[in-house]
């Protein structure tokens, strides 16, 4: 069960490259304006607590000390929280109505066009990675808690 909560981490993390990728490219780090945005320290920390979390779990794996999953798990649950933040920024942001969206906003600092970086994310890479983060968070919880021992 450990390895799978690897391969699921792994797999999340690729679809995370991709849409920090996107948001760079689309201007994010200067995203300052306005609220309905995801602001950097929100993704910069999703990112962060991520990728520790990823580097203690794989410690994790090589040393089978159950502390490890314990914090990795935690860590794994912020990074949850603040996915979550960031997907309700998103959803908002995709549900303004047609005669929002029918006049684009003025150009802010960083939103090219007058659109987040973030509407540039994928809906299919939207999807997946949170079903598979959400699979991520069971079997790391399920092997922190001895499931498969």
């Amino acid at each position: 069960m450990e390895w799978a909560a690897l391969i699921t981490w792994v797999v999340t993390a690729g679809g995370g490259f991709v849409m920090l990728g996107l948001w760079l490219q689309g201007g994010g780090m200067r995203q300052t304006a306005g609220s309905g945005i995801i602001r950097p320290p929100l993704i910069l920390g999703h990112f962060a607590l991520a990728a520790t979390g990823l580097v203690i779990w794989i410690i994790y794996l090589a040393s089978d000390a159950d502390a490890l999953a314990w914090i990795a798990f935690v860590l794994l649950v912020v990074v949850a929280l603040l996915g979550f933040t960031m997907l309700a920024i998103w959803l908002q942001q995709r549900s303004a109505t047609a005669a929002a969206t029918a006049q684009p906003a003025p150009a802010g600092p960083g939103v090219a066009g007058g659109q987040p970086a973030e509407r540039r994310f994928p809906v299919p890479i939207v999807a997946a990675h949170g079903l598979v983060a959400a699979a991520t968070l069971v079997l790391v919880f399920l092997t922190a808690i001895g499931v498969g021992d």
